[in-house]
């Protein structure tokens, strides 16, 4: 995926919450300063049973 992501889906959960809790107001915003494809990592997350709820703006 990206270099400079978490290759497993735990870690990766963990690493987008503390993006999205302390730098980013939706999963949108982080994913176009980061330039990150959002498809790709939501179906990344998916692998490893994660989702993402925007109401919160966390992964889970």
């Amino acid at each position: 995926m990206y270099e400079n992501l978490p290759q497993d889906p735990v870690m990766l959960m963990s690493f987008v919450n503390q993006k999205l809790r302390d730098n980013y107001p939706s999963l949108d915003e982080m994913c176009e300063d980061m330039n990150i494809d959002k498809n790709e990592l939501l179906n990344r997350l998916k692998s490893g049973g994660y989702e993402y709820n925007e109401q919160q703006n966390k992964i889970w």
